[in-house]
């Protein structure tokens, strides 16, 4: 088996743990504040990442060096967790997934004032495409729109913005700052709105909590596998299989299947990320190669994002992420 097939299928295995990742957030989700699902999540992750932390050999004190860009990763991320988190609770799977792939659409777009990144005509003909397929599962004026899809296209939002800042400074800031500037956010944040919305949790519901946690470090892990065996152009694709997971789980548990609309927006958005990566991936104009190149995962707050993840696992071989 080649480096790519293996590649291919390390993906696919971590997007599955991502997908199980998700369904058990939807599951507490059903019972719980965002605000006290994301504390418990990230106090129960901090274990993990005081591990990386630990063994991060680059010296040099935690003052991030580009303070605003840290600003914004840290923002971003805020607002991808909170929106993730609401956006599975009140959203079937299928639909809350399609409305995160365009994520690399916006990727595109922010790469042009950030990294200054030029995007040709067939580029931005995928880009607004995609677009068209988020309005057929969004389908304004025929179904009525509820926080929960504004939420999931905050994951958009809040996702692009943060892999787009880390693209940007990722190979100036150490990675212990990228990681633990959001998760302290997400930390002090929820703690101080916690007691608005707490709710006693039985031992079981702190179990799950505690999954949540060690699912994503685990997906994290084997995806920073995967692009370090594979290349970029043939891993990144494999982010759609969720697709596959959320009908799956969405029928087996939650009496959940996509609609026509749905299956239809999706394959479109699913269709235009797909080229916008092999349009990347051909090199050309595409000198950052924003999308193929960027661990299309939205951040929980409760486990880092793979790229930053990547720099710890194999410091010092990876500058260019």
């Amino acid at each position: 088996m080649g480096d790519n097939a293996r590649g291919a299928l390390l993906a696919l295995a971590s997007f599955g743990v991502f997908a199980t990742h998700d369904v058990v957030i939807k599951v507490l989700g059903s019972g719980y504040s965002p605000v006290q699902l994301i504390f418990f999540s990230v106090t129960l992750a901090f274990p993990l990442a005081l591990v990386m932390i630990i063994g991060d050999p680059e010296p040099g004190t935690l003052r991030p060096r580009h303070p605003w860009w840290v600003a914004l990763r840290t923002a971003a991320g805020f607002l991808t967790a909170t929106s993730a988190f609401y956006a599975f609770s009140q959203l079937p799977l299928a639909q809350v997934y399609a409305l995160i792939f365009a994520t690399p659409l916006l990727i595109t777009v922010l790469a042009i004032p950030v990294l200054g990144e030029t995007v040709g005509i067939h580029r931005w003909a995928a880009v607004l495409v995609g677009l068209a397929g988020v309005l057929v599962v969004l389908r304004p004026g025929q179904t009525e729109l509820s926080l929960g899809h504004l939420a999931a296209l905050g994951v958009a939002i809040g996702g692009s913005t943060a892999s787009i800042v880390v693209r940007k400074i990722g190979h100036d800031e150490r990675p212990v700052v990228l990681l633990l500037y959001p998760m302290i956010a997400n930390f002090v944040l929820m703690g101080a709105a916690l007691a608005f919305v707490y709710k006693p949790m039985p031992i079981s519901d702190f179990g799950l909590m505690a999954l949540i946690a060690v699912l994503g470090w685990i997906g994290g892990r084997i995806m920073v596998a995967a692009y370090s065996t594979g290349e970029a152009v043939v891993v990144a694709p494999m982010q759609y299989s969720q697709i596959i997971w959320a009908t799956a789980y969405g029928a087996l548990f939650f009496d959940e299947l996509p609609d026509g609309a749905t299956i239809l927006g999706t394959g479109i958005i699913i269709a235009s990320g797909i080229y916008i990566v092999l349009r990347e991936g051909r090199g050309g104009r595409s000198a950052h190669r924003p999308v193929s190149q960027t661990r299309l995962r939205w951040e929980t707050g409760s486990a880092p994002r793979a790229s930053v993840l990547k720099r710890f696992l194999r410091p010092g071989r990876f500058r260019q992420e």
